[in-house]
């Protein structure tokens, strides 16, 4: 038997006595309640109708089906191991997707990305995500090149030369992180003083691809790996500006 009906009592101030009990009937037996195949079907959700999310859907579509499943010589194996060749250090810039700029298939590039496409030097309690990118490149996927690749008009380059002594940081966590390219800074304003600001930005683009450079050096499987021959440690900078791109060795 199911249990008696509440009755529920709400006091008025108005009056300062009981307001007549309300019923409320009983919730509704299983036996009363419709099924699931019979209920209306959810409203579409906002990721749903966000014109945003659906370009990320339909470009998808367009990627499956004129690239995967035109080349199945090149996703096959890629379903079973990688074996890339490169690992590339870019910028996390939207302007310099290194897959799109340099023709990079999947499978061909383990890519880092980041403020300035910076390397800290190795320290197993700082900056782990990275290191831990870079000892697995080259210990297990046994990479052939690791390309730092610098560009034009780069905000964490232009944050990194704009850095003042004793001031508070604007941000949480750039001006910290683009701090790994000191050294790079120190040696534009010792050398390139007299030059305008885009232009010194210019030259640190390139010196703090040096500095990452030399800071991979300081990872003792990278060392090993350049010492034996089969590792090499490339430098690269993406002038979006004028359409050019330079490689150099350290």
């Amino acid at each position: 038997m199911p249990p008696p009906p509440l009755l529920l009592y709400k006091w008025t101030l108005s009056s300062s006595r009981f307001q007549k009990p309300t019923q409320h009937p009983p919730p509704p037996s299983s036996k009363q309640v419709p099924s699931l195949s019979s209920s209306p079907p959810p409203p579409p959700s906002l990721l749903e109708m966000d014109p945003a999310v659906e370009r990320l859907k339909t470009g998808f579509e367009k990627f499956k089906t004129e690239v995967y499943d035109q080349k199945p010589d090149l996703f096959e194996p890629l379903k079973a191991h990688q074996s890339p060749k490169y690992m590339v250090f870019a910028c996390a810039d939207s302007r310099v997707c290194p897959s799109v700029t340099l023709g990079l298939e999947p499978g061909e590039a383990f890519t880092v990305r980041n403020i300035a496409a910076m390397v800290p030097s190795y320290c197993k309690n700082k900056h782990t995500g990275v290191g831990s990118a870079i000892e697995y490149a080259v210990c297990a996927l046994k990479v052939e090149f690791i390309v730092v690749i610098g560009h034009s008009r780069c905000g964490g380059i232009k944050a990194l030369l704009n850095l003042k002594d004793g001031t508070d940081d604007t941000f949480h966590f750039v001006e910290d992180w683009v701090r790994i390219g000191y050294p790079a800074r120190k040696k534009v304003k010792d050398e390139c003083s007299e030059m305008p600001f885009e232009e010194q930005c210019g030259v640190l683009e390139k010196e703090a691809v040096n500095v990452s450079l030399q800071n991979l050096s300081t990872y003792p499987f990278v060392k090993e790996a350049v010492a034996n021959g089969t590792l090499k440690l490339v430098g690269g900078h993406y002038d979006f500006v004028s359409g050019k791109f330079d490689t150099w060795a350290l």
